[in-house]
């Protein structure tokens, strides 16, 4: 549109020139008309240009298993989610513990927090904290969010075939008593280093969902409206509302126009899904997309080609996170089972060499699932260098001594074959199953690849335990995120607890349950850092997932968005999606 209005005044300009004297001073009247009239223009333009940027288009790699807040864990309905929805506590940007849906955090030094010594699980501290709802949080239908909604969900998190991610949070809270329909008191049996953090309990609207829930408990994770009717304007309470879905394809937000806080600035934000990474990048540079969301989006290899190619039309941030990839080792796999053999997996691959030559030396070789930049990592915890003379000689130990055909048999002349899957769709991924093959084979291991759609990979393979060797993903924490849902024995997900908890390679070591026991509830900060030091360690020595790298996130945004604050943990950008808006908008 601009160059035509400047073709247009170019024309008229030397029409008057040849006018002559008289008709300069027309000439000067019509220049200053013409000069109001383009600045008019110029700036219809620009309100144009802000209003058709009242829609936001993001790409993502995944589609959510479910869309319901407090079942599967996973990064894609968790950046949608927190559009919808708010939890009452979270991490900040800062990495900083803050109350969202709640009002104020609950402190020993504000009277929010009570010690109740000796009422505790096997007689520790127990505490009482008092929570206070944003007086005007509302559902998407009018209804507002109250302690009614706090109970129910404090009912469906407890019920042992709900399916809940994170059950442990439920088991913890002995009680729940309402003040008012908007204050209640939550008493849990652990006294914890972050007692008033509940980031994990997502109310759930009592109104629509407490029937689902009465009609049949047991199967209720499947019934539930959050995936049978997802734009029922009732289940959302955040700045935006679902109002399009389409399965496996893309979701769309709109305003909730009961939101009690700031108001979002985009009229729709559509958030599609495009597995594949290649077809991620070529649909940004179609337009197709506007950005692309670094929670789940290109990796860093891809990131630095596509900033090279591209870097003048789109902004690249790289924000180093808590992001650990690795591989999760079925356990009850009868070769996977021996240590001595995931201990020569572990030198058999070349993971610096990985990192140099995939990401430019951009990830961080991980000795455990503990983060550098989290302020309990212990660097001494034992690295596993590559050394395929080790590895051999450990799989030699463990038994795996002939060699056919360069893959190693037991005495019963069983190959060493180990199925590794992945998310499908990630070339990243993609590359280093290739690499990791490459690399076992050297040592005589036969590696069958294996991809899958991420949907069906974390909704059923790994929820279900259905995966029968390593799993290549991700996990993405908080600071200083005790890994109980990963770890602890109590969390091996089974059909006897709804397929709860995330401890999918079926981890169950005494040791390892007395660290997080302790950890949890260890409230001096030295003392508490010295078990983590233990629990690393242990990881290290009994490997129940093979660990590959910290990765960055790679956010990829037009120039003209502003607002957007990564956070590098698993609480998303998304969650203050309201200061998003186009850098025109005045």
């Amino acid at each position: 549109m601009s160059e035509d209005v400047e073709g247009e005044m170019s024309l008229r300009i030397r029409s008057a020139f040849v006018a002559g004297r008289a008709g300069r001073s027309r000439l000067a009247r019509l220049s200053a008309c013409l000069f109001a009239s383009l600045l008019l223009a110029l700036t219809l333009h620009a309100g144009d240009a802000a209003a058709q940027r009242r829609d936001l288009t993001i790409g993502i790699t995944q589609y959510p298993s479910t869309l319901h807040p407090n079942i599967d864990a996973m990064a894609a309905k968790s950046y949608v989610e927190n559009m919808t929805m708010r939890p009452f506590t979270t991490f900040d940007a800062d990495w900083q513990l803050v109350c969202m849906l709640c009002v104020e955090l609950p402190t020993f030094e504000n009277g929010g927090a009570v010690r109740l010594p000796g009422q505790g699980k096997d007689g520790g501290d127990a505490v009482a904290l008092t929570y206070r709802i944003q007086p005007d949080a509302t559902w998407g239908d009018g209804t507002p969010v109250t302690t009614d909604d706090v109970l129910f969900t404090y009912d469906v998190g407890r019920h042992p075939q709900s399916g809940v991610s994170n059950a442990e949070l439920y088991r913890d809270i002995t009680k729940i008593e309402v003040v008012d329909a908007k204050t209640f008191v939550m008493t849990s049996r652990k006294l914890t280093f972050n007692y008033n953090a509940i980031n994990d309990f997502r109310v759930l609207p009592a109104h629509l969902e407490r029937p689902v829930f009465e009609a049949d408990r047991a199967n209720y994770r499947t019934r539930t409206l959050f995936d049978r009717d997802p734009t029922n304007p009732g289940l959302a309470f955040g700045p935006y509302r679902l109002t399009e879905v389409e399965l496996g394809a893309f979701l769309v937000v709109e305003p909730n126009p009961h939101w009690w806080g700031e108001k979002p600035y985009f009229e729709r934000i559509v958030v599609r899904v495009i597995e594949n990474t290649a077809a991620l990048e070529a649909n940004l540079l179609s337009g197709g997309i506007d950005m692309i969301a670094g929670e789940l989006g290109l990796s860093v290899d891809q990131a630095i080609g596509f900033e090279q190619r591209n870097g003048d039309r789109f902004r690249v941030v790289y924000k180093p996170g808590l992001v650990y990839e690795h591989l999760d080792v079925r356990l009850d796999n009868p070769i996977l089972r021996d240590v001595r053999v995931r201990q020569a997996l572990m030198h058999g691959m070349d993971r610096q060499a990985l990192v140099d030559q995939l990401f430019g030396g951009r990830q961080t070789v991980a000795r455990s699932d503990v983060n550098p930049l989290d302020w309990v990592h212990d660097d001494t915890t034992p690295v596993y260098g590559y050394d395929p003379a080790k590895a051999g000689a450990l799989l030699d130990e463990a038994g795996w001594s002939t060699i056919s055909r360069g893959i190693r048999q037991n005495a019963q002349g069983e190959p060493l074959r180990i199925p590794l899957v992945s998310t499908a769709g990630n070339r990243t991924r993609e590359l280093i199953q290739q690499v990791l093959q490459a690399q076992w084979r050297q040592i005589g291991v036969d590696v069958a690849i294996e991809v899958q759609p991420p949907r069906v990979l974390f909704s059923e393979s790994l929820t279900r335990r259905r995966f029968q060797g390593l799993a290549l993903f991700a996990w993405i924490g908080s600071p200083e995120n005790v890994p109980r849902t990963t770890l602890h024995s109590e969390s091996i997900p089974t059909e006897g607890n709804g397929w709860a908890g995330q401890n999918y390679p079926g981890y169950a070591s005494p040791d390892m349950d007395r660290l997080l026991d302790r950890i949890e509830v260890e409230l001096d900060r030295e003392r508490r850092k010295a078990l983590w030091s233990d629990l690393q360690h242990l990881y290290a020595a009994d490997l129940p997932a093979l660990p590959l790298f910290f990765r960055s996130d790679v956010h990829i945004w037009p120039l003209w968005l502003e607002g957007v604050e990564p956070t590098g943990h698993q609480y998303s950008s998304t969650q203050t999606v309201e200061r998003w808006r186009a850098a025109d908008a005045g």
